[in-house]
């Protein structure tokens, strides 16, 4: 396993994303995910499966200590009266005594996300959380971000299809992180003719490949979704091979700005 180090923290570079993934078969995956090696494990409240996380990360071997887990603020808790009882309540459904990371899940207004911000910060004097970020901010609301708490990572789409190039600037220009959710296009990824090109050359798996590309860059980590036991085998047999530089690029000049996650809510994105 790989680790990203910011800030004098190390962050396992793959992890388990569990969106979608819920009951037994949530605590299953997660537990398996464990057991195969995986020490990073993303969560949300907007998910419904925090306590299916919980069990699996308590049923596995795995000490607490080794595992890096995020979970995320719903927008409709940026307020005082909900921010604060959200997370003891997610707390209680992983039955943790703290996360590794917690995130604002979606910007709200200015306002609202100052208040979530500031609580965050109380989050972390409380012990809730070793570390704080956001997830889907442009960089105009990450540096706002940064004025208020001490941010370490924005959670975005991001694949060939998407560049984040002026979001993954700004963070590493400030000892920050990108965590790559959406990685592999709901595996729409395999049927690109360039990236089964390359995963002949290097005899993988298209997928592999794209992990491989998102882990190779500086201060980014993926967590891409696997419900199968083999595709999480699959995704997390990356770190015995490296891309060349030039195939790095062919994957780069796949680009399209082409998003699959764009509720009604998003912001207006960085162009």
């Amino acid at each position: 396993m790989k680790f990203i180090s910011i800030q004098n923290h190390k962050i396992p570079a793959l992890g388990l994303g569990t969106y979608s993934i819920n009951g037994m078969e949530c605590t299953d995956a997660v537990s398996n995910a464990l057991g195969q090696g995986y020490r990073h494990i993303d969560t949300a409240q907007m998910y419904g499966n925090e306590a299916e996380v919980g069990a699996g990360i308590k049923a596995s071997p795995t000490e607490r200590e080794d595992v890096f887990l995020t979970t995320k603020v719903l927008t409709e808790n940026f307020n005082k009266r909900d921010f604060m009882p959200s997370v003891e309540d997610s707390l209680r459904k992983l039955k943790l005594d703290y996360v590794d990371l917690l995130l604002l899940h979606w910007p709200g207004t200015d306002e609202a996300n100052k208040l979530a911000l500031d609580l965050l910060n109380t989050c972390i004097d409380k012990g809730y959380t070793r570390m704080v970020g956001v997830s889907n901010f442009t960089t105009r609301q990450l540096q706002y971000a940064r004025n208020h708490a001490p941010v370490i990572c924005n959670q975005v789409e991001y694949h060939p299809y998407l560049s984040q190039q002026k979001i993954l600037d700004d963070l590493r220009a400030h000892d920050m992180f990108l965590t790559a959710y959406r990685p592999l296009v709901k595996g729409a990824i395999a049927e690109d003719k360039t990236i089964q090109q390359l995963a002949e050359k290097y005899r993988r798996t298209a997928g592999q490949i794209v992990l491989r590309w998102l882990v190779q860059q500086p201060n980014v980590a993926a967590i891409p979704k696997a419900a199968s036991a083999k595709n999480r085998a699959d995704n997390l047999n990356i770190f015995d091979f490296e891309l060349a530089k030039e195939d790095m690029q062919t994957i780069f000049n796949l680009n399209k700005n082409q998003r699959f996650v764009n509720p009604g809510w998003a912001p207006e994105w960085d162009k």
